[in-house]
């Protein structure tokens, strides 16, 4: 097979998972804490022959860590996270970590997200609050207390930036490395009553959404140009053996 098919077909494969994670992302725009998919590509050389070849791989998947807008609820049970760190959540999965800070109390008094997963604190603990107490008041370090008493504290979690992101239903991650507690509340915290939405730019998702589908045209118009050019000269040789 000739090297300009192989090239052809290497960037369809890396445009079309491009496209892939550009419309997961666009689906996703809506949703809170919700980190957006990246593809990082790399260009592979194959040295078989004497002249070089430059494939694109499939590329590689990552998740960006860039913050969502912050927007007021005014709903108690809001919390937005605030620098750089992460909500723990308790799952089927172990712990996993979000910054979708919408929770709910449950009759019990257990505090958790709107689907149904444990807030963890420092310790990994499932935090419990009053359920006869009302609203709790959270402060800018986690700390929760309901009728001016203290009932415990939302843990926030650093995450090393080296480390791979698994996602996990929709906003939650899960990191190939164990995070660590954030103690130190001077760049880092949370703010009762709003909210953080997608990372996701819709308006420059759908941008790249178009760009990548002309390049992927593009390619493909070149594969039918250069099959026709092969069919050709097989027919010329054909005619002149």
């Amino acid at each position: 097979m000739q090297s300009n098919f192989s090239v052809a077909l290497s960037g369809q494969m890396s445009l079309q998972k491009r496209l892939e994670t550009i419309a997961n992302n666009v689906a996703n725009a809506s949703t809170a804490g919700y980190r957006a998919e990246e593809v990082k590509f790399e260009t592979l050389l194959s040295h078989t022959s004497n002249t070089p070849v430059a494939f694109a791989s499939a590329g590689q998947s990552y998740l960006s860590r860039a913050s969502g807008e912050i927007v007021r609820t005014d709903n108690l049970f809001d919390v937005a996270v605030q620098g750089d760190a992460w909500l723990g959540i308790q799952t089927p999965a172990g712990p996993v970590y979000t910054r979708d800070g919408r929770l709910k109390m449950t009759p019990t008094g257990e505090l958790q997200t709107l689907n149904g997963y444990s807030v963890l604190d420092a310790g990994n603990s499932p935090i419990l609050l009053d359920p006869n107490g009302g609203a709790p008041r959270i402060s800018h370090d986690g700390a929760i207390t309901q009728n001016n008493r203290a009932i415990g504290a939302i843990g926030l979690f650093k995450i090393d930036d080296k480390a791979s992101l698994k996602r996990f239903d929709n906003s939650g991650v899960i990191p190939d490395q164990p995070p660590t507690p954030v103690v130190e509340f001077s760049k880092v915290g949370v703010q009762q009553g709003f909210m953080e939405r997608a990372n996701v730019n819709p308006v420059l998702e759908m941008s790249k959404l178009i760009m990548v589908s002309r390049a992927f045209d593009a390619v493909s118009s070149s594969l039918k140009d250069s099959e026709a050019s092969l069919q050709e000269a097989i027919r010329t040789l054909g005619a002149t053996s």
